[in-house]
């Protein structure tokens, strides 16, 4: 029962934090607004949440920065708008996941290329 509790306030914080990044409320300029945020993954005692950003641009790192220091300013934005007893304190990290898919499609896209499009089966 409490995975369900800690997978609602996942999707909650997701949410909200997303808005504030695409809105522009967070006034950082290392924070762009193609920033995603891919997803939450909150402690069982809900003290804190583990938040993975992800974004099309090469600064991904500079904005998970920016994020990190305007971690309290979104935390109590995140404290007016949801009304549980304790808003959990976040942990800001890189996710590449999304750029790593791209990679692995365009090495083969290439390799397809390479082979002229012909499939070859090993027996």
């Amino acid at each position: 029962m409490a995975g369900f509790r800690t997978d609602r306030v996942g999707a909650l914080l997701q949410e909200k934090i997303g808005e504030l990044i695409v809105g522009g409320k967070i006034k950082d300029p290392r924070v762009d607004s193609l920033l995603s945020v891919t997803r939450v993954e909150v402690s069982r005692d809900l003290v804190y949440a583990d938040v993975f950003i992800s974004g099309c641009n090469k600064n991904l790192s500079t904005g998970v920065a920016g994020l990190k220091s305007a971690a309290g300013f979104i935390q109590a934005q995140l404290a007016r708008s949801m009304h549980i007893r304790v808003t959990p304190r976040l942990r800001f990290h890189e996710d590449s996941g999304i750029r790593d898919g791209f990679d692995i499609i365009k090495k083969i896209d290439a390799l397809t290329e390479e082979h002229d499009g012909r499939l070859y089966s090993v027996e």
